[in-house]
């Protein structure tokens, strides 16, 4: 793809938490899961979730990678067919526990682990993007913390090689709401687009793991960014809150106006704050 000239960022949702993206010369993608419908991921400790819905790409049509961003170790975001399908030599941004796993057992030797708040930067051609690892929590409760794989947000900044920024997307990775999130805010107060893990994940027993819709809705409130894609609601069966939670909440908020509307298979246009992001296309 040829770099744009206005600085703008294209973004094709394929389900779950996966977003192809490109901006000039680059290529990334977040969360790889490619699982077809009816296909179970799985979750750790013997616990499994069925797909409901299809990507809007298989893996092996993907153009090439620059990188890819991943939250965190679970069957619906690093998947079977992610495994077996993806260049192995493509740099995998992620957590200390993911990356040395991908590099252990699957041999993704150029998977590298970021603690919070730490950064890397990746250039090709004229385009560079910093991705910064963010606060994340995939659950409040300390013991079930310590079942559960580590988990990233992520803050990815855009803009020409060896330049300033020029554009900044935030993906939330699958956390809770908790005080934490604040300082995402604070430190990165320009942010363009949040793109937010939703659907109110329950594990047996009752335990919620991501965001539901009210949560969402007042992590968008507290973030302000300017627009705000929901993902991460339709697709397995551990998801128990729709997206309709959410968009009562963003009403209820007064946020409607912030919605960027992307569907899975769409693409949306991000552009450099001052400008509302696009519609699908």
């Amino acid at each position: 793809m040829a770099a744009f000239d206005d600085d703008a960022l294209d973004l094709h949702f394929i389900g779950t938490a996966t977003v192809l993206l490109r901006y000039g010369d680059l290529t990334l993608l977040t969360d790889p899961n490619f699982l077809h419908r009816g296909e179970r991921a799985h979750l750790g400790y013997g616990l499994t979730s069925t797909r409901l819905t299809e990507p809007a790409l298989d893996v092996t049509e993907l153009p090439p990678l620059d990188v890819v961003v991943l939250s965190h170790l679970h069957g619906d975001h690093w998947d079977r067919r992610a495994r077996r399908h993806l260049d192995r030599s493509v740099p995998i941004v992620t957590t200390p526990h993911a990356a040395r796993r991908l590099r252990t057992w699957q041999g993704f030797d150029r998977a590298g682990g970021l603690r919070t708040w730490e950064s890397c930067t990746f250039r090709q051609g004229g385009s560079q993007v910093r991705v910064t690892s963010l606060p994340g929590r995939h659950s409040l409760q300390p013991v079930l913390r310590r079942l559960l794989p580590p988990v990233m947000g992520s803050m990815l900044e855009f803009g020409p090689r060896d330049g300033p920024v020029r554009l900044r997307l935030y993906v939330s990775g699958d956390t809770l709401l908790y005080d934490g999130l604040d300082e995402i805010a604070r430190r990165f107060p320009h942010a363009e687009l949040a793109v937010l893990h939703l659907g109110g994940t329950r594990l047996p027993g009752g335990f919620v793991v991501t965001m539901d819709g009210a949560q969402g809705a007042e992590l968008a409130r507290r973030l302000g960014c300017p627009g705000v894609l929901p993902v991460h609601y339709d697709d397995y069966s551990v998801f128990r809150s729709p997206l309709d939670d959410f968009l009562t909440e963003v009403d209820r908020l007064g946020l409607r106006e912030r919605l960027v509307s992307c569907a899975r298979g769409q693409h949306a246009r991000v552009v450099p704050l001052g400008e509302r992001p696009g519609v699908p296309r």
